[in-house]
């Protein structure tokens, strides 16, 4: 275990070294993270932090839940700022009240109601952990479990975990396997495969929140939104998913032009649905049959720095949430707290509920491979 240690920290230095030698670090607004203060052995598992550049984009990713620590992107004058919350040390994320911060969520996305699913004439509880709910594959979900790392290189990390069968209530033991890559055309790229030898449920996203500003520089209520879809999932009080799908025409959930996040935001006491989540907490239909084709999930413009980012994926939608419920408590690794609406998620999903049979199941067998992409795309505007 601790030569193994030893090697991690090794590799994480050498990697820092070489990642932000190339930056220009005078004309950042990027946080210059220690990997020594992510060194640290959960649950007999030793935690590293592993940085990526390619083109104009760098980013540090931990093996602690897979989570993307922080992501730097330049804005329409060559600044580059921290786009993506983060911490500055595993202590911080081990700590934080928000604690899905850019984790890799599962084995099921979102809340089971009452924390119960029937599969296979089975009924499987599953522990509570929102209410009377199930949320985000319980407190041991996979954004708190140590992951392995398989690969890196300066532009890929490739991590996996195995979820053995029962665990946090959910059948079969699931193999995941995540690779984050970084491309020449500044996409931040994750590819999710899973392979289960029991039937079981597995619907995985990542919980990135990203602020086009950068980390701790104010309201995202100015930046315009584009969702591409027609339809969203209504939801009741308990954000549970109700089987209907609802049509964004004349609601404010409808950002099928653009517009700026606030435009509508203050509807939340007139609009059921708003009122419900709070805000924006909803999630979008992009298309209702399973396939691997790859399509354009939302497209979000900071129109202040000019950098625009497209979300796409193969998934059949996107959970939007405008970060309705941070109070401040929280200190970010730029030395800033993360405040109410200050931030965004756009979670690629499968739009389901378990106990909804009317959706698109999510339902994996043995010999079958779950496959989920996302693409984060970074552009500016002229």
């Amino acid at each position: 275990m601790k030569k193994q240690a030893v090697f991690l920290v090794l590799i994480t230095l050498l990697i820092f070294t070489k990642a932000f030698s190339q930056s220009n670090l005078n004309n950042s607004e990027c946080a210059i993270l220690n990997p020594e203060n992510f060194n640290k052995v959960i649950d007999g598992k030793q935690v590293g932090l592993f940085f990526l550049k390619n083109g104009n984009l760098t980013a540090a990713i931990t093996n602690y839940g897979g989570r993307i620590v922080s992501l730097c992107a330049p804005d329409k004058n060559g600044q580059t700022a921290d786009v993506v919350l983060g911490f500055k040390s595993i202590d911080d994320y081990l700590n934080a009240t928000g604690v899905y911060h850019g984790a890799i969520v599962g084995r099921v996305i979102g809340r089971i109601a009452k924390g119960t699913f029937e599969l296979d004439g089975k009924i499987h509880p599953l522990p509570i952990n929102n209410g009377v709910n199930h949320q985000h594959g319980g407190l041991k979900g996979f954004h708190n479990q140590v992951w392995d790392v398989k690969t890196v290189t300066d532009s890929t990390l490739v991590l996996s975990y195995i979820s053995v069968d029962g665990e946090m209530g959910y059948p079969g033991s699931l193999k995941v396997e995540a690779t984050y890559q970084l491309t020449s055309n500044n996409e931040l790229s994750l590819k999710l495969l899973a392979t289960t030898d029991k039937t079981t449920i597995v619907n995985l996203t990542n919980h990135a929140f990203f602020n086009l500003a950068g980390e701790g520089n104010g309201s995202i209520l100015d930046h315009i939104l584009t969702i591409p879809s027609n339809y969203f999932c209504a939801v009741n009080p308990d954000k549970i998913k109700t089987g209907e799908i609802l049509k964004v025409a004349g609601t404010p959930f409808d950002f099928r032009k653009g517009k700026f996040i606030g435009v509508d935001i203050g509807l939340e006491k007139s609009n059921e649905q708003l009122n419900f989540g709070g805000g924006y907490d909803q999630s979008y239909v992009l298309k209702k049959k399973k396939s691997n084709k790859i399509v354009l999930a939302a497209t979000v413009v900071d129109p202040k720095s000019g950098r625009k980012l497209e979300v796409l994926t193969n998934n059949l939608g996107v959970h939007f949430f405008s970060a309705n419920f941070f109070k401040g408590n929280d200190i970010g690794k730029m030395g800033k707290p993360f405040h109410y609406r200050e931030s965004f998620a756009l979670e690629t999903q499968d739009y389901n509920s378990p106990n909804q049979i009317s959706f698109p199941t999510i339902i994996l067998k043995p010999g079958e491979k779950y496959e989920s992409y996302t693409i984060y795309r970074f552009s500016c505007l002229k």
